[in-house]
């Protein structure tokens, strides 16, 4: 999908403090499957009003996008938290993959009938979408005023990281998901609020857990910001929710993430000096070590490989050097099958599985090098979520 701005669009977001022409009938604590749009009917989306909601007061609001248009695939995703932390949610069933143009006027579309409606809270606006739809939520974000982003399976829309954002990010992708590695890259290179979680799966939306986990963290990160009243209460309950979360598994390979996720997600906002320490601890036993060194050097070695493949691809148009690219992609291939039809679980099969998806999608769009694709053909493999 090519990424044009949305700047025009920002007048309208500060708009949606007022709404005009009200919630009318809509029922509230239900999903709305097909809200149309009061000025094009020809656009719609999803909704769901928590069961409390009433326009004397300003809710937060998370505007969704699915790659399929399927909003209400976003918005039954979010629904049980929307409902516990008081949120609007509101999903395009217009935006899809494909041509800008068409996101770009279902954003218009909903961003104004929104506003028309609802009493929103100007300061507390955030985008979710998954896969391309995350990708149109990170561009709305780059040149709008949101507070933050849930990007499912996908980043920015020119996949280029930053190392800093005006918004936050939580962001989500299985350990099988060919755009695992883009996320990661966004986790690595990113220095301002956020926070990646991987999850057991593919190319899918979080989990619902998760998804109550991501609203969560926006609520914590609005108090940090100022643009949420702190709430006790809240931060404590938590707390004591990812602590225990962070505790559960027996294995210090995934404790010591978790760990250093609480301790960096509620400084300031509760004491968090036992937990530092205990990550301490745990980085000097030489196996946890070795086995975090470990799955950095597989992410590593996977983003390396992606670097060689543009250099062999772009290559097979040289004619002189066609036949040693074609070469080295046949031999990678090969070594990637192996790997990846392996029956035992392990962080070089994922990485294989991840590649291989990879190189299989667009490929058409990438080279017309006919041996080439038929050679990807023959390795079609694992091109589908676990």
């Amino acid at each position: 999908m090519a990424a044009r701005g949305l700047a025009g669009l920002s007048l309208l977001l500060a708009l949606m403090t007022a709404a005009t022409a009200g919630a009318q009938d809509l029922p509230r604590g239900q999903v709305v499957a097909d809200v149309k749009c009061l000025a094009d009917a020809s656009q719609s989306y999803a909704l769901y009003l928590p069961s409390t909601y009433s326009p004397d007061k300003a809710w937060p609001l998370v505007m969704g996008f699915h790659p399929g248009a399927r909003g209400i695939a976003i918005v039954e995703k979010y629904r049980a938290a929307a409902e516990k932390y008081g949120y609007i949610v509101a999903a395009s069933n217009n935006s899809r993959n494909g041509p800008w143009d068409v996101s770009e006027r279902a954003v218009i579309a909903m961003t104004r009938d929104l506003a028309a409606r609802f009493t929103t809270d100007e300061k507390r606006l955030y985008a979710t979408g998954h896969s391309g739809g995350a990708r149109v939520a990170m561009q709305i974000a780059l040149t709008n005023p949101l507070a933050g982003v849930i990007a499912s399976s996908a980043g920015y829309p020119d996949s280029v990281p930053r190392s800093k954002l005006k918004f936050v990010v939580f962001g989500t992708a299985g350990d099988t998901d060919f755009n695992y590695i883009e996320l990661k890259l966004l986790d690595n290179a990113l220095r301002t609020p956020h926070r990646v979680v991987i999850f057991d799966g593919g190319h899918t939306l979080p989990p619902d857990d998760l998804a109550m986990e991501a609203i969560e963290w926006l609520e914590l990160q609005a108090i940090k910001s100022g643009i949420r009243p702190r709430d006790e209460d809240l931060v404590l309950g938590l707390w004591h929710k990812r602590l225990s979360a962070a505790l559960k598994p027996e294995d210090p390979v995934k404790t010591v993430p978790l760990l250093q996720a609480v301790v960096e997600d509620f400084k300031g906002l509760h004491e968090t000096k036992n937990e530092e320490d205990v990550v301490k601890l745990l980085l000097k036993d030489t196996d946890t070590k070795r086995a975090l060194d470990h799955k950095r050097n597989v992410d590593r070695a996977e983003i390396q490989t992606l670097d060689d493949v543009r250099v062999w691809e772009a290559g097979l148009r040289d004619a002189a050097a066609r036949s040693e690219h074609l070469f080295s992609l046949r031999q990678l291939l090969q070594g990637l099958q192996k790997k990846a039809g392996s029956t035992a679980d392990s962080l070089e099969r994922d990485s294989a599985r991840r590649l291989l998806r990879i190189l299989s999608m667009n490929a058409a769009e990438r080279t017309s090098d006919k041996d080439y694709l038929a050679l990807l053909e023959k390795y079609k493999l694992f091109t589908t979520g676990r």
